[in-house]
């Protein structure tokens, strides 16, 4: 692979340590001191972001064109707010770890969810999305003594990717990165040993993908979590880490595989079906989603039904 160029070398350096620095700096804060600065720093990116801001506005009317501007406008203001104050909180390790419980409940029907996919023997695929604090889901399922993984996408900077890393591990969360090599084989290792398997599927990213409905229209949505719960026969548990007054509430459904169906229709249909509870869930708290990405950018071949069209293919499949 070829070396990047000097000046992005000592670019990408440079944000290591800013990012490396300000983390232990935030370490350090309480959770309501986290919370409120978040939601300052939020605001001003709000103000200050024109590009993102642009983005989320334009998702916005896509998703709630029966909505005013005004309100796109508060819904995509409040996006910016709790990513931020999500961020930080996340950040304050040391709070954020000794109150984790408290901070985050987990009602016992919903336990019960998880406890009865893991109990058929043949592992998990927990699907979410980037709704509420996914980082916080993950954390808190681990804490719990739930063995689990997280299949994730490498930054930039391998420095960056080890410092996420890092942070999840000491979280309980081991991170299976999804460009590395071996990183299908760890995908279905951790299922037949029957770990959870933790994958986002509500953003437009190069990996292999179908469209599916999201808010109306199709959207190309990764395939990763159908195609390993049909191999493996592993069950399908959808949940969500959702912002509930000072702290957070995990909701988790399983969804049960498609019936009576050919491989490739199957993996539509459940792709369908959990992307339908994630728009759910994005719809019960909008100002909770990360509106600025562009979800519906990937527009299908017009010469390839939409069921059977796929974005490029993930090189780590």
């Amino acid at each position: 692979m070829e070396r990047p160029p000097l000046t992005k070398r000592l670019k990408r350096y440079l944000r290591y340590l800013l990012i490396a620095g300000m983390l232990r700096l935030l370490q350090f804060l309480s959770l309501d001191t986290a919370r409120a600065l978040g939601m300052t720093l939020g605001g001003w990116a709000y103000a200050l972001a024109g590009g993102e801001r642009r983005k989320a506005l334009k998702s916005l009317a896509r998703a709630f064109p029966e909505r005013t501007d005004a309100e796109r406008d508060a819904l995509a203001r409040g996006a910016f707010r709790h990513l931020a104050a999500a961020a930080l909180e996340v950040a304050s390790t040391r709070a954020l770890d000794a109150g984790l419980e408290a901070l985050v409940s987990w009602p016992d029907a919903d336990r019960r969810v998880l406890e009865a996919a893991l109990a058929k023997g043949k592992g998990v695929v927990f699907v979410s999305g980037h709704v509420g604090n996914w980082e916080l889901l993950a954390r808190r399922v681990a804490k719990a003594g739930y063995p689990s993984q997280s299949i994730a996408k490498e930054t930039s900077d391998p420095r960056l990717t080890a410092l996420v890393e890092d942070f999840r591990a000491k979280g309980g969360v081991r991170s299976i990165w999804r460009g590395q090599e071996g990183a299908a084989r760890a995908m279905l290792r951790a299922l037949r040993g029957g770990e959870i398997l933790g994958i986002l599927i509500d953003q437009d990213t190069r990996v292999q993908s179908v469209f599916v409905p999201f808010f109306g229209a199709l959207a190309a949505t990764p395939r990763a979590a159908a195609d390993l719960a049909l191999r493996t026969g592993a069950a399908v548990v959808v949940g969500f880490c959702q912002r509930d007054g000072a702290g957070y509430r995990l909701t988790m459904e399983e969804v049960p595989h498609p019936d009576g169906t050919e491989r490739e229709a199957a993996v539509q249909a459940l792709t369908a079906a959990l992307s339908q509870r994630i728009e759910a869930a994005i719809r019960r708290a909008p100002e909770q989603w990360v509106w600025m990405h562009q979800r519906w950018k990937t527009r299908p071949p017009e010469d390839v039904p939409p069921a059977l069209a796929d974005a490029p293919p993930d090189p780590a499949r």
